[in-house]
């Protein structure tokens, strides 16, 4: 009997022992696994994480996507040009349409001439045509017009000396005179006649002038539609018979189309010409002292410094109010009776600077 039960100490003994030794070898594994953990954890603290390895860019915000300072729209390539605005004159008698360029401006701005015609300056910045034209003579209300571009060209074909000389004057201004050019970047097509067959390559104008500064931005601009509109069809503006000129609203194109006595006004690839605003500022006209094309010709001088109604058309709407410009160098804004400014949607824009005189008249949309 002593026997068995000092087999049972023994066995309880080698027992308690095995157990012992299990607990020890559990103890010291849980140690050095904790131990581990942290060293993981330090080192993914301490080390900096892996780059990605694709080469697209990250998509930036829409704030930040450069923008076209005379149309708001995404510049090209996601840059803006380094260049002036390069604004540039066309006649628009019937003998010069269609005319070139006009669909590719970032602005037109249509302006009074003498015998009841009216002219363009035609700006461009972001874009760039391959030609432009007809090119015609200078008038006074251009390079007062183009002075809120900052430090712009300006080209025409001649003018009178009185305005040439003038011109020639403007320190902030590029006056370049086609006429003085025997070639490049000018040059005279065989399907018309002079004086309207002179046209002009942008981007070999762009290379005559060494500024490479953008102009500021011209406009205010939301793509959301302000409050205060009224639904419009169309806008006549009778500069005179030959430039029955009107606005028509085209709900399925988003733009208001161009129309000469109630015809569509095309340009030289065919396609109609529209705008996506058409501001239509009324001013002041007084003669100028000079005969600009013959006897009893005086020149038209279109006021565009001061203050004065206008009627703002975007997205099918009509905006009346008035416009303000205190100085050459300032550029227009655009106001509502109630004060609040009116911005434009971005896109290309017409500017037609009216006499006070011209009995414009508006149809309501549908």
């Amino acid at each position: 009997m002593k026997q068995s039960r000092a087999g049972r100490t023994w066995k309880l003994v080698a027992a308690l022992l095995l157990v012992i030794v299990l607990v020890a070898a559990v103890t010291i594994e849980f140690l050095r696994t904790r131990q581990t953990h942290a060293v993981q954890a330090r080192d993914r603290l301490t080390t900096t994480p892996p780059q990605p390895t694709t080469s697209t860019p990250p998509v930036q915000p829409a704030s930040s996507v450069a923008r076209c300072p005379l149309t708001d729209l995404p510049a090209p390539n996601g840059k803006v040009p380094q260049r002036p605005a390069l604004a540039i004159k066309v006649g628009n008698d019937p003998g010069a349409r269609p005319q070139s360029g006009l669909s590719k401006a970032d602005v037109v701005y249509e302006v009074q001439a003498e015998g009841g015609i009216t002219r363009f300056i035609v700006v461009f910045q972001c874009q760039a045509p391959a030609a432009v034209g007809p090119i015609r003579s200078l008038r006074w209300v251009d390079w007062h017009v183009v002075h809120q571009l900052g430090h712009p060209i300006l080209v025409s074909a001649g003018g009178i000396i009185p305005d040439i000389n003038a011109v020639k004057a403007q320190g902030w201004l590029h006056f370049i005179d086609a006429l003085g050019f025997s070639g490049q970047p000018f040059y005279r097509i065989t399907s018309r006649v002079p004086p309207e067959n002179l046209y002009g390559t942008p981007a070999q104008i762009w290379s005559l002038v060494g500024s490479k500064t953008p102009p500021p931005r011209l406009f205010d601009f939301s793509s959301s539609i302000p409050a205060g509109g009224a639904s419009v069809g169309t806008v006549y503006l009778p500069f005179s018979s030959a430039e029955d000129v009107s606005w028509q609203w085209s709900p399925s194109a988003g733009r208001f189309l161009r129309f000469y006595s109630g015809q569509p006004a095309y340009g030289n690839g065919g396609e109609q010409l529209s705008a996506t605003n058409v501001v239509v500022q009324f001013v002041s006209a007084p003669p100028g002292k000079y005969n600009e094309s013959g006897p009893n010709s005086l020149g038209v001088h279109s006021q565009t410094v001061g203050e004065g109604p206008v009627w703002i058309l975007r997205n099918g709407e009509i905006y009346k109010g008035h416009w303000v410009r205190n100085s050459p160098t300032q550029t227009t804004s655009y106001f509502l009776p109630n004060g609040r400014q009116i911005p434009l949607a971005p896109g290309q824009t017409w500017v037609e600077v009216v006499p006070n005189w011209v009995q414009a008249s508006i149809s309501s949309g549908s």
